[in-house]
Order: C-alpha cells, then sequence, then structure tokens
C-alpha cells in the first residue's frame, strides 16, 4: 500500500513564486509513495490560486480573509489529516526553499528515525539572508536550544515534515506565526526531531511577512505562554515505514 504524502503551501499573493515551487516538487521519487500538493491560501488579493492550479495543485483551500500564517499552517496540518496523509510537508510558497529537497527532508520519517524534520540553512547552505534575519535565526533558535535543552541549528525553517501522529498532536496557539511554538509543542510532548542540510536562497520576487519589531513583540509573548502550558507527553509510535527512499 502506498504511503500518501501532501506537500502544502501556505500562500499569501505569491503569484510570482508559488508555480515554480509547485512544479519542483517532485512527485515520483519512490514507486510506494503517491505525492499530491495543496495550497493554503490565506486571503491573497491576487492570481495565487488561479496560478496554483494551471501549475497542477491538487488542492485549494482558501481563507476568504487574511488570518496569518500561523492559522495557515494549522489549516495545511489539519487539512493533510482529513486528506488522508500519512506525512505532511510543508513548504513557503516564495521559492527560498528547494522543494527538489522534500525525499531528503521526509526520508528520515519514512525510515522511522524521526517524527518531525525541519529542513536547516544553517547545515547546508544560505545565499543572500541579510544580516539582521540571520542575527534573529540565530537568536530564537539559541532560546528554543535553550528552552528544549537539546541543540537545533535552523528553528525558523519554513520547509518541515511531520508524521501523522506529529500531525494529529500539532498545536500551534497563535495565528502571527508558527516556527517556534510549534518546535516547542511536539519536542516537549515527546516527538523525536531531526534537522536535514538544504540548500536556501533569499526570495527574489514579493515581500516577507515579517517587520521585526511586531515579530519580537508576537513571538515572545506566544513562546512565553507555550512554554507555560502543561502538555502531556505521547506514546510515540516508533515503528518504521519500511521504505527505502533512494529515488527510482
Amino acid at each position: 500500500m502506498k504511503q500518501k504524502i501532501i506537500v502544502f503551501l501556505p500562500a499569501h499573493n505569491e503569484e510570482e513564486a508559488i508555480g515554480t515551487v509547485i512544479q519542483k516538487i517532485p512527485r515520483h521519487f519512490h514507486p510506494n509513495v503517491e505525492v499530491k500538493v495543496l495550497v493554503v491560501d490565506d486571503g491573497s488579493t491576487d492570481r495565487t490560486v488561479e496560478v496554483a492550479k494551471a501549475a497542477g495543485a491538487d488542492y485549494i483551500y482558501q481563507n476568504e480573509q487574511n488570518k496569518g500564517l500561523g492559522a495557515a499552517v494549522r489549516t495545511g496540518l489539519q487539512q493533510c489529516l482529513q486528506l488522508g496523509a500519512d506525512i505532511g510537508v510543508m513548504i513557503d510558497a516564495d521559492n527560498e526553499y528547494p522543494a527538489e529537497q522534500i525525499p531528503d527532508l521526509v526520508a528520515p520519517i519514512l525510515n522511522g528515525e524521526a517524527d518531525y524534520t525541519m529542513g536547516s540553512r544553517f547545515l547546508g547552505t544560505i545565499k543572500g539572508m541579510k544580516w539582521h534575519r540571520r542575527l534573529g535565526n540565530y537568536f530564537f533558535t539559541l532560546l528554543q536550544s535553550i528552552l528544549l535543552k537539546t541543540w537545533i541549528y535552523d528553528g525558523q525553517s519554513g520547509m518541515r515534515a511531520f508524521s501523522k501522529q506529529a500531525m494529529e498532536h500539532a498545536e500551534i496557539i497563535h495565528d502571527y506565526n508558527y516556527a517556534q511554538v510549534l518546535t516547542l509543542n511536539l519536542v516537549r510532548k515527546g516527538f523525536r526531531l531531526k534537522e536535514v542540510p538544504i540548500s536556501y536562497q533569499v526570495r527574489t520576487t514579493g515581500q516577507s511577512f515579517i517587520k521585526f519589531q511586531a515579530y519580537l513583540s508576537r513571538v515572545i509573548p506566544a513562546i512565553w505562554k507555550e512554554m507555560r502550558r502543561p502538555v502531556q507527553k505521547v506514546v510515540v509510535n516508533e515503528q518504521a515505514h519500511k521504505l527505502k527512499t533512494a529515488r527510482s
């Protein structure tokens, strides 16, 4: 029986890049893996949905109004479960992350080595990231490492994969963003995290939603709230999917 992987792209006004990302997603990298693409359109006012459909998106979920990246990722995880995904993969729609490396990202989950993976730019390569963005990444990644007492290299990655069980238990407690609270939530519940080196190049189209002061004022309180919330440890199913992930 094939494993179903759903790659979901949270998107807000990404008409210039989303088609390229969808077309780069590997669909046939293993004979026992079926890959589908879901776009979570977060209230776009441009041609994001039209371009995504033309590029081959299998599913489109649309929010009438912009709710925020955290809300879009939460919806993506919920939709993956409803659509029967065994593994969910999230990738930003701005073409900064290498969609062609999705097989590398899901391999530890397919092999039963991890429940939650993140594509690590700092273990791989980074091109064009501005110094203040790099410093912000270092700061928030270090903070997560201290809170979880485990070393993380890239806590803000926009490319992640989840086992079905991780998706079922993942909680994102605010709508603005997801990156830190999601990792804190899953690791505290006992899910196995692994980082996978990826290549990264800063966006050449569109505009990032991140504004440094707004980011600090919203993300730090969310981290504080997440860490004060009691969480229940999950009995993680460590059974391997028994798939060889070599490309066919």
